[in-house]
């Protein structure tokens, strides 16, 4: 097909310029990226500029080998690449196709160049031609919308995801032979469409857990219920086998669902960082993130030398777990407490500042001790004398300032492990605390980026938690004898206010404040003993 075109070309290339348009993405925004290719007479070798990184480099062999599989020419004269803006280093693979579809218009191989330019085009491709999946569809198809282009092309296995913006022609693609006759007009690709609220609908109360699981341990979940109902974080301590963990990981269950702008958020977090499981479209249910007590501060908040973001991002609207919580590195945990007040972390670099979010909510569990039987009714704890303390010393105090519910988790009697009660669901739960949820949701919709009672400043606590004489004696008398330190006032008030919206009542009384007060075990004075 090409062989009277390849000789007239190797006699004499005419000089060619053209430009096609890819995306990087930058935190969990997409910034579009001019892919300018010039193929003329002047030298024999190929370059790649604009602040490519060694995979870009690299991306010319992949190219050439893609571009000869598919029997199509590959110039020998000067290749020159060029990524602009030129200023701002790119990473990753995702410019393979582009480049190979530019260098095919450059060579005269693609009949209308002028289409091309209407559209973004990603891909990665292997050196058979076949376009391999991307990061960070989803960014780049808003952003695709958002500069008004034509469509987006990009990997198959990637058009489901970018085809949840809406009104975008989303071209999925196997090949670059496909993407060749696609802009040849010699083929029709249908642009993939996605019902985004059914397949959103779908998903969203699929759970594995369910809180029905649990035998016994009602005051637990009772916390775990006031804690969902009011974004608050939560520390469980107890023994080995209470079920800290098994509790922990049915709290998502009983959570107000995702709206579909939460949901559509959390996809992109997904994305941008290549955790979108496999065949998925969308985030329907609230993440859970378990990250193992080994994790690096980087890996947790986020960052890197191209930043990507960390488990706390990953758990944005959602829960994050740390099981073990003296087991993680000091430093690990002191580099979460900002984000945990701002709901937001800022990786900083030389030339750039990426914000990630961060809104999630805490769960944390720890063994009382070192051997885990500190205050257990059965077994006697082994640890020798001061060992307690230092071991709760392990995680600092300005964390557990953070930290609104302190929940002593108890060993569960033979009793209630044999029975067959059938206990509450989590459906049922889950009613209760959309319920609360509405309640504070119309109590801060005049306040910007308030919807839960965990969020409320110093200043909206004196607004909103009034509390009456006789609780206020309750309170003061609390502090005396439980010898409770002065930062679990706040929070005391926030949780009181949590299980007054649970019981629907517009004011806080003394049974919601003297419940509030049991949950607040590690700022008691010698707890540790």
């Amino acid at each position: 097909m090409f062989s009277l075109w390849v000789l007239t070309a190797n006699m004499s290339i005419l000089d060619m310029l053209v430009k096609t348009f890819g995306m990087a993405v930058y935190g969990v925004e997409a910034k579009t990226i001019s892919v300018e290719i010039d193929v003329n007479n002047q030298g024999k070798n190929y370059y790649i500029v604009g602040l490519p990184d060694n995979a870009i480099k690299e991306s010319l062999h992949r190219v050439e080998s893609a571009i000869k599989s598919n029997q199509f020419y590959m110039p020998r004269t000067k290749l020159l690449v060029n990524l602009a803006p030129a200023d701002i280093k790119k990473s990753g693979t995702a410019f393979d196709l582009p480049i190979a579809i530019g260098t095919l218009a450059a060579t005269e191989q693609i009949v209308d160049p002028e289409k091309m330019s209407r559209y973004v085009i990603m891909g990665e491709l292997s050196l058979d031609g076949a376009v391999k999946p991307i990061k960070g569809a989803l960014p780049i198809a808003i952003q695709t919308k958002k500069e008004l282009f034509d469509g987006l092309i990009l990997p198959l296995s990637n058009a489901n995801e970018a085809a949840m913006v809406k009104d975008l022609k989303v071209i999925g693609v196997s090949t670059m032979k496909e993407v060749v006759d696609f802009l040849n007009e010699t083929m029709h690709i249908e642009p993939t469409q996605v019902n985004i609220a059914e397949v959103f609908s779908k998903a969203q109360s699929n759970y594995d857990f369910d809180f029905a699981d649990v035998k016994g341990q009602m005051n637990i979940k009772r916390a775990l219920e006031i804690a969902a109902a009011g974004g608050h974080n939560a520390i469980l301590i107890g023994p080995p086998g209470a079920g800290k963990t098994m509790l922990a990981k049915r709290l998502p269950t009983i959570l107000p669902p995702l709206t579909l702008e939460e949901a559509l958020e959390t996809t992109k977090i997904h994305s941008v960082a290549g955790k979108l499981p496999e065949h998925s479209t969308i985030i329907s249910r609230r993440p859970f993130r378990s990250p193992h007590h080994t994790i690096s501060d980087v890996a947790l908040v986020g960052g890197g030398g191209n930043p990507q973001p960390g488990e706390i991002s990953l758990a944005h609207h959602g829960v994050l777990f740390l099981d073990e919580l003296p087991e993680f590195k000091r430093t690990v945990l002191e580099v979460m407490r900002q984000p945990m007040e701002e709901r937001k972390v800022t990786i900083s670099r030389a030339k750039i500042a990426l914000d990630f979010p961060a809104n999630f909510m805490l769960i944390a569990s720890m063994n009382p001790c070192p051997c885990g039987y500190f205050n257990h009714p059965e077994k006697a704890c082994s640890c020798p004398p001061g060992m307690v303390q230092k071991y709760l010393n392990k995680v600092s105090g300005p964390l557990l300032d953070r930290i609104d519910l302190h929940v002593e988790v108890t060993p569960v009697a033979y009793e209630e492990l044999s029975t067959v009660e059938q206990f509450e669901k989590s459906e049922t739960i889950r009613e209760r605390v959309i319920c609360a949820r509405t309640i504070q949701a119309k109590r801060y919709e005049k306040y910007d980026e308030v919807y839960a009672n965990a969020q409320m400043s110093s200043k909206m606590l004196k607004e909103i938690c009034v509390i009456d004489e006789s609780s206020k004696q309750l309170l003061k008398k609390a502090m005396e004898r439980l010898n409770l330190s002065a930062r679990a006032y706040d929070r005391i008030l926030k949780v009181s206010k949590t299980i007054a919206d649970l019981a629907n009542s517009e004011h806080i009384k003394t049974e919601h404040l003297a419940e509030a007060i049991q949950y607040r075990s590690l700022d008691r004075e010698n707890w540790g003993g």
